[in-house]
């Protein structure tokens, strides 16, 4: 698989505030709210449940005693808990928190690499409105994909992959042929963005055919991933700043 580490930004007119601040963000609700990744009640109060999103209603489960197999220990099972927004607006919430040091480190480097490129062309405006309405969309394809296989509704979602797939395909739209150094085999080798990002779409939808058998797919969201990359193609045009040409005379 390829790893991206950069791309070329020669051509970058603007400085991504906007783009850093979602870093940032992510960053911080990991480390001081999430307690990274340890404080199970805030990741399961601002996580989207499908159960909630298709019912639109908040779902409180009690917590559980579970008891371990081998060893016998015996651990709490903490329940799903009161959300404290409306239901449908953690699918933005969602978008900020991770399950893990992996999870987050990943994201941030494709947001990182991708994202500067897209809020240039786009507008610091327009770029935020994309990712924050792709985002919600993403979250909507995973709902709508686990009730259509029948998976735990209640299992939660979170995580920022799902805009960050609009923000990758909109890279491959808006710079398809855009130098992307990427890491394969001990080796940094330059590459052009449709290759780049086409091979890591063909590796979520070869992955995401796993959840066709009703699993969860390893605990990874491929639905919205798939669903995030595609809205990002379908509406990234409608979010690139017209360019104004003057008439000679």
């Amino acid at each position: 698989m390829l790893l991206p580490i950069g791309d070329d930004n020669r051509d970058r007119k603007t400085i991504p505030f906007v783009n850093y601040t979602l870093i940032a963000i992510n960053i911080f609700v990991f480390v001081f709210w999430q307690h990274f990744g340890n404080n199970i009640y805030f990741t399961f109060a601002y996580a989207t449940i499908p159960a909630e999103i298709l019912t639109g209603r908040d779902i409180i489960t009690e917590s559980q005693l579970i008891a371990d197999p081998f060893t016998g220990d015996v651990f709490e099972l903490p329940g799903l808990q009161k959300t404290p927004v409306p239901v449908f607006l953690t699918l933005i919430t969602s978008m900020f928190m991770h399950g893990g040091w992996a999870h987050l480190g990943g994201n941030m480097l494709y947001l990182g690499i991708f994202g500067d490129n897209l809020e240039d062309r786009m507008g610091h405006i327009n770029y935020l409105l994309f990712y924050l309405l792709t985002g919600a969309l993403a979250g909507l394809s995973h709902v709508f994909s686990t009730f259509i296989l029948g998976q735990d509704l209640l299992i939660p979602s979170l995580g920022a992959s799902g805009a960050i797939s609009a923000v990758l395909a909109g890279y491959m739209v808006l710079f398809p042929r855009r130098s992307v150094y990427v890491w394969i085999l001990f080796v940094v080798i330059s590459v052009p963005a449709f290759l780049a990002v086409g091979l890591w779409f063909l590796f979520q939808v070869s992955n995401g055919l796993g959840a066709l058998g009703g699993q969860q797919a390893g605990g990874v969201a491929y639905a919205a991933h798939i669903g995030g990359f595609l809205f990002g193609l379908l509406l990234i045009m409608r979010f690139v700043k017209k360019k104004k040409f003057r008439k000679r005379v």
